[in-house]
């Protein structure tokens, strides 16, 4: 869709930061394969708001979207600055999980190919059986009807129903969504989610049994995963995604123009 079009009015700090944040995002997701094309979406709350998003025009490939790309769209699905296409369906699945899930302020909807690949199982549970897979212990939703394209905005509020309190949700025969109260920490879970995922997808195609960690080892390993979050006073995630910009600035630091 398109809507009437206001030119990008200069951007605050945190707005800057955000915008870099988000392109930096897109960049890294193409890098580690976890784009399809130029579908799905990756989108954030503008800082300082709670009914407006950043979103990329629809039609760039991953790899090449800048921070002065990106729209912000209300919630009442109109732009409100940048210009370009909005396709239907991130705005019908990405404004009302950000309306509705108070810890999305990221929100980030891939069809990464081995987590996808679970979703299309009859049973799509990441299983306890690996270190990476323990951190998302009891954190993620399983959504278990596929009801079609997001056509509509009752679709995507049943996904940010399904979706709940947890920060991953399993959409059967579909993709994953992965959020947070930050890009690094939205980043984070779709990065180890992708991880765990072809490690359990791997495990399995030797056609021999998972060898499953006992539950109270999961849990006390769970315990562990959150105790351990800082390391020199600053969030794990934050340090990763530090490091991954480091890298973006030695191969494609046009993200951030």
């Amino acid at each position: 869709m398109n809507a009437s079009i206001k030119a990008v009015a200069t951007h605050s700090d945190a707005e800057r930061q955000a915008r870099v944040d988000l392109a930096a995002c897109y960049r890294l997701a193409a890098h580690f394969g976890l784009n399809e094309g130029i579908d799905n979406h990756l989108t954030l709350l503008v800082p300082g708001y709670s009914d407006r998003f950043l979103l990329a025009p629809f039609g760039l490939h991953w790899s090449e979207v800048r921070a002065s790309d990106f729209m912000v769209i209300g919630f009442n699905g109109q732009i409100v600055s940048g210009r370009g296409p909005v396709e239907d369906t991130a705005l019908f699945i990405h404004l009302p999980v950000h309306k509705l899930a108070p810890q999305a302020r990221c929100a980030l909807h891939t069809h990464m190919p081995y987590a996808t690949a679970l979703c299309m199982l009859d049973n799509p549970r990441l299983e306890m059986a690996g270190q990476s897979a323990i951190g998302f212990h009891d954190d993620i939703a399983y959504e278990c009807d596929y009801n079609g394209l997001a056509f509509d905005q009752t679709e995507g509020e049943r996904l940010a129903r399904a979706l709940g309190s947890k920060s991953v949700l399993m959409m059967r025969n579909h993709g994953v969504l992965a959020v947070g109260q930050s890009v690094p920490q939205a980043f984070e879970r779709l990065y180890f989610l992708e991880r765990a995922a072809q490690a359990q997808v791997l495990a399995l195609s030797t056609g021999r049994a998972l060898r499953l960690v006992p539950e109270p080892v999961v849990k006390a390993t769970a315990a562990q995963f959150q105790s351990g979050s800082q390391v020199g006073g600053r969030d794990r995630a934050d340090l990763h995604f530090d490091a991954l910009k480091r890298m973006l600035d030695r191969i494609s630091p046009d993200y951030a123009s």
